[in-house]
Parts: structure tokens; sequence; C-alpha cells
């Protein structure tokens, strides 16, 4: 069942364009602060790397069980939505700085696993994506 769109407003951009601008936001509010003189690619990876890390922190001694079950909570929930806000944030930035456009990097990786790694009919890959 498909649902019709209603007049309650304009429908959301398609999230390349979203991205976009939340891109441009970061861009902006780095700008003012005159901040382009910190946002080298290296302490851009290196605050990405620690941004990353805290997400981690957070699931370091749970569970399976726990860490499935870690947005029930609305305190874990939101710390887990601010990291993943944090490492959003340095990736746009990182990419920014350096002329990637996010987007295009992903689908064209996503491209390349699929080469890689065909799907055989089989449950278990000879191979793991880290390989």
């Amino acid at each position: 069942m498909s649902v019709a769109p209603t007049d309650d407003g304009p429908e959301p951009p398609p999230h390349g364009e979203r991205l976009y601008r939340l891109q441009r936001r970061l861009a902006d509010f780095a700008a003012a602060r005159d901040w382009a003189p910190y946002h080298t690619p290296k302490n851009l990876a290196v605050a990405l790397s620690v941004e990353a890390s805290e997400l981690v922190e957070i699931f370091q001694w749970l569970t399976p069980e726990q860490s499935a079950a870690i947005m029930e909570t609305p305190e874990s929930a939101h710390r887990v939505t601010d990291e993943v806000a944090d490492v959003m944030a340095y990736l746009l930035q990182f990419c920014e700085v350096l002329g990637v456009d996010v987007l295009d990097a992903l689908a064209a990786k996503i491209e390349r696993n699929e080469h890689r790694f065909p799907t055989s009919g089989t449950s278990a890959p000879d191979r793991h994506s880290s390989e």
C-alpha cells in the first residue's frame, strides 16, 4: 500500500541534497569561527577516530543482547545518537576539506564490494570485507 503525499508541506529533499546542506552548515559554522587552520585532513581524521572511539566506548562491555537493546533507554539512545552525529560531522568536514563526495565514494565502494563478494547461495561468505 502506498501513501499519497499530503498538502502538509513540502516533500523532504533527497538525501543527497539534505546531506549537502548539512555539510554546508558545518563548513559555514567552522568558517564563522576561523577554524580553517585547524581543519586539516590530519586533524579531522584524528578527530573522526576519537569520536568513533567514543561510540565504541558505549558498547565496550555490553553483551550482544544489551548492545541490541541500547536504543530502548532514552539516556543510552541519546549518547549513541550524539556520538553518531559527531562521527558524521567530522566525516563530512573531512570530505569537505579533501573534496570527496561522500555519497559517490560510498556508492563506488558498495559496487566494488558487490563484485568482490558475489552472492553464492551459501550463508557464510569465504571472506569478510576487511580482508
